[in-house]
């Protein structure tokens, strides 16, 4: 199965601010299990956006092509087997 198409970010690491590549976005907090409701973010026309859940600060940055910086706050979901 294909994975996510809207790229995914959380906070693991607790660090001030986010840089993603992506001006739509879901925030999943921290780590499962510790992750807060995967909520989806879009920017709009503004460079940055605040999750209401983890108050983490999302910087966008056109030269990340949708990934992040720091690169250990990407989140790829596994999938169980069927």
């Amino acid at each position: 199965m294909a994975g996510h198409s809207t790229p995914h970010f959380h906070n693991q690491p607790g660090v001030a601010r986010v840089r993603v590549g992506a001006k739509e976005f879901m925030c999943v907090g921290a780590l499962p299990p510790f992750d807060h409701p995967h909520i989806f973010i879009d920017m709009g026309d503004a460079d940055e956006a605040v999750c209401p859940y983890c108050s983490t600060l999302y910087v966008y940055d056109a030269a990340l092509h949708g990934g992040c910086e720091p690169a250990a706050c990407a989140f790829e979901p596994t999938t169980a087997a069927a």
